[in-house]
């Protein structure tokens, strides 16, 4: 059996929502989401604010997962998941 490692705990993981189909995009969101271990990150990158979305993250996570705005434009939005 192999182990999944984590060299950096400070890793940025990439994930970009726009190459996804919307029927399973929160799926694969949540499922990064779970994977991340303290102090990694996921940044998230898609053409529009999802505003649901960070209301599900919130209700589901909590504390858990810190949210940061890296870039907030029409057609570009990027932000930084933290997992605590």
């Amino acid at each position: 059996m192999t182990a999944h490692l984590h060299l950096r705990q400070d890793q940025v993981y990439p994930f970009d929502a726009r190459g996804i189909a919307k029927r399973f995009r929160h799926a694969a969101i949540f499922g990064a989401l779970d994977a991340l271990t303290p102090g990694e990150r996921m940044r998230f990158v898609n053409d529009h604010d999802p505003l649901p979305l960070l209301d599900q993250l919130r209700n589901r996570y909590g504390e858990v997962v810190e949210i940061q705005y890296l870039r907030r434009e029409p057609g570009e939005i990027v932000i930084d998941f933290i997992r605590n």
